[in-house]
């Protein structure tokens, strides 16, 4: 079976189509500026055609899915002959609420609780569903998954999710801690199980997705029991332009002094502020860090912070789950990062956990990088959330 997999923004389009027999990506690529001029990257994968990149007209979502099918199935880029080779369609959704805690088959009540979450994922969930919405118009008789990324934290208990606020917020509107990236965890602590080739009963991972946006999840017998990230992305570490958490009050010192409107405000903290609003360079770790080896003293306190908190949070979680079998790091920065990864587990030698920097000294691919007589071992494993996103949505179209 192929399986294709949509992310879908709110101006762009990505997506993988994977042969489910192997598991491989046959084709890939992304729609941009969707709504503004348009422009697709398509790259076939494994025949050795073209690479297709040029501006195109994408007023909406329904003519990037109708490019993306008529370049997967064009003679001269195509990886399919014709639609009929794709039997099934797997969507990332970014909430799902506490309504869905597992991939589900996109049905009319699936597409009601999606829309039921915007007030939850405002940003995203209404491109998802234009996503959903595209395909059902191109392809109406493929079947289509919803994968969300808050399904896998829907495990963590009551005392890490709900928020000391009036509890009637919880009751009315849903307010309490959610978490993202969920695929991600899931998929690096799967992973990290079988690598060490122990059990998900009685194992502790703490998973460190980093990156422009960056989670932490503790994850005990293969269940979140807690995470960074809360009603929104917004929460938990520094990132590359959300300030993570902060004081509530810095929001009416904004609003007083500055006369800004929660939106304006909400707008500083999403777009202006992690380590791009300290700094004053760069949303990008990689400019930062350069700007930091030149002297940058901004640079280096924005590098600082963020290694601080990861490093808080990880000491956290060991309290949490009585210790930790492995700390796992993952996407851009996690995989690619070896001054981040040195620089967090540096702060936890007092708690015997040590990595090995030759051993560190690499970037994007499954390493063990635990030092000698270190009480945690320290893991590095390659995410691959469309790759979840295609079993889930093999497994429940075959069920």
């Amino acid at each position: 079976m192929n399986v294709l997999v949509i992310n879908a923004g709110s101006s762009s389009l990505k997506y993988q189509l994977f042969d489910m027999e192997t598991e491989t990506v046959i084709a890939k690529g992304i729609c941009e500026r969707i709504g503004i001029d348009g422009r697709l990257k398509h790259t076939p994968v494994l025949n050795g055609k073209p690479v297709f990149k040029e501006d195109i007209p994408l007023p909406t979502h329904a003519e990037a899915i109708n490019a993306v099918i008529e370049k997967l199935t064009s003679k001269e880029y195509g990886v399919i002959s014709s639609l009929d080779e794709i039997g099934a369609i797997g969507h990332r959704v970014l909430h799902g609420g506490q309504k869905f805690s597992k991939s589900v088959l996109v049905a009319e009540d699936v597409i009601a609780a999606i829309v039921e979450c915007i007030p939850l994922g405002p940003l995203h969930n209404p491109a998802n569903l234009m996503g959903i919405k595209a395909c059902q118009k191109a392809m109406p008789n493929v079947p289509q998954v919803a994968v969300f990324d808050t399904a896998f934290h829907q495990t963590m208990p009551k005392h890490a999710y709900i928020y000391p606020i009036p509890y009637s917020y919880y009751e009315k509107y849903g307010l309490r801690r959610y978490g993202f990236h969920g695929t991600s965890h899931r998929y690096v602590a799967q992973q990290a199980l079988e690598f060490m080739g122990i059990p998900a009963e009685g194992s502790r991972l703490i998973t460190c997705h980093l990156g422009n946006g960056s989670s932490l999840a503790a994850i005990k017998d293969g269940k979140c029991i807690d995470t960074t990230m809360g009603l929104s992305p917004l929460e938990g570490l520094p990132m590359g332009t959300r300030s993570g958490s902060i004081d509530p009050t810095i929001m009416s010192v904004m609003a007083e002094e500055e006369g800004l409107t929660m939106h304006q405000i909400m707008e500083i903290l999403n777009k202006e502020s992690g380590v791009l609003g300290v700094s004053g360079i760069s949303s990008d770790f990689r400019d930062i860090e350069e700007a930091a080896a030149a002297g940058n003293e901004r640079a280096r306190l924005a590098l600082d912070i963020f290694n601080y908190d990861c490093r808080k949070y990880i000491g956290a979680y060991m309290a949490a789950m009585g210790g930790a079998d492995a700390i796992i790091f993952t996407a851009g920065l996690g995989e690619n990062g070896p001054e981040t990864r040195e620089q967090i587990i540096e702060g936890l030698n007092q708690l015997g956990i040590c990595l090995d920097k030759e051993k560190n000294n690499f970037k994007g691919q499954l390493r063990e990088i635990t030092g000698e007589g270190s009480k945690v071992r320290i893991i590095v494993i390659p995410t691959n959330e469309e790759l979840v996103i295609a079993r889930d949505t093999k497994e429940i179209v075959e069920k």
